[in-house]
């Protein structure tokens, strides 16, 4: 009787995104490719009372939210061939430790193009309308009608015109703003159809009575509006991130709008996540806070679930993966044992 070989063992994919689920559409997808899944997002992982490091030894690919993969996770996964990133921001991820590796790096930009755009209307208006505010006078059984503001005939500036600030630009277009932008790399054809003026960011910064970030964080774009860009601002304005937390100086911040000098901003990303207990931030009635929700919409999550799957299954099988961040990845891999 001939002795069968043992069955090779189906490449195995840990899932880390809070919103995709053991037996959901992203899970179906990965096994209908001939994949192994482990879930191990934040609460699995309390739950069991292990750390990152320790689901990570085993597995060829990863699916990530916003956990953080600093180099000694990376190196904690020597067989790890790809990360599927579910969002437009990669600034969790190691990309030179996992370039160094060998791991290619997959985003999903334009995923939650959409669902960030709304958010950042959403959040305009409730700046200049003071909807929080009075939602709580109400509930508090008050009857305030205090005036607001009106976004027709207002200025938008835009600071990053990619897939996002471009769409948030046509909204307020539409709504009878004007809009001016900066971005190092614009697109012409887009400013010629629309008519949003390109300025440099100075200019942006004074124009500008709402301020919208769309930019992603990097050692050029850290606090890029400190204290200095916020002097630069027209009093009154109002500055809305949507970006990353550490773009904006919350320091700075806190002091621009407790001296008056703007008339409040609405953050749904800082720094350090959740916001701390400490955060000067809280303290401020005319600072919005929402919870990094720009993207949690049922069909934002769905798109980028499925693609930064595809594009692990897809590296996995072989062929090139359609957003990929570290092109130099499989040469610099090549003396460090990568595959």
């Amino acid at each position: 009787m001939t002795q069968q070989p043992p069955k090779k063992r189906a490449p195995r994919v840990l899932v880390t995104t809070p919103y995709l689920e053991p037996g959901g559409a992203v899970d179906t997808m990965l096994r209908d490719a001939g994949l192994e899944t482990v879930f191990a997002r934040r609460a699995d992982r309390e739950a069991a009372g292990r750390s990152l490091t320790e689901y990570v030894t085993d597995v060829a690919g990863i699916v990530a939210g916003t956990d953080a993969f600093p180099a000694e996770v990376i190196e904690a996964a020597p067989g790890l061939r790809v990360f599927g990133r579910c969002g437009a921001g990669y600034d969790n991820i190691d990309v030179a430790t996992a370039t160094r590796r060998g791991v290619a790096v997959t985003f999903t930009p334009g995923a939650n193009r959409v669902s960030v755009a709304e958010h950042v209307l959403a959040l305009m208006l409730n700046c200049a309308r003071r909807i929080p505010q009075n939602l709580a006078a109400v509930r508090a059984g008050g009857w305030t009608q205090d005036s607001g503001r009106e976004l027709y005939g207002t200025t938008l500036g835009v600071v990053g015109l990619g897939s996002i600030g471009k769409t948030v630009a046509r909204a307020a277009l539409a709504l009878g703003m004007r809009v001016v932008a900066h971005d190092p790399r614009l697109d012409e054809d887009f400013l010629a159809e629309t008519g949003a003026r390109a300025l440099p960011l100075d200019d942006v910064l004074a124009e500008a009575d709402f301020l919208t970030l769309h930019i992603s964080l990097n050692e050029t774009t850290r606090h890029l509006i400190d204290a200095a860009a916020l002097r630069l601002m027209k009093p009154g304005a109002y500055l809305i991130n949507t970006a990353r937390g550490g773009v904006v100086d919350e320091d700075a911040l806190a002091d621009a709008i407790e001296g008056g000098r703007l008339a409040g901003a609405a953050l749904d990303v800082v720094e350090s996540e959740p916001l701390p207990a400490g955060s000067r931030l809280r303290a401020l009635d005319s600072v919005l806070v929402t919870a990094h929700i720009g993207a949690a919409t049922v069909e934002a999550r769905a798109r980028s679930g499925a693609m930064a799957a595809g594009q692990v299954i897809d590296l996995l099988a072989g062929r090139d993966p359609a957003h990929l961040v570290n092109p130099g990845y499989a040469v610099a891999g090549a003396g460090a044992g990568a595959r």
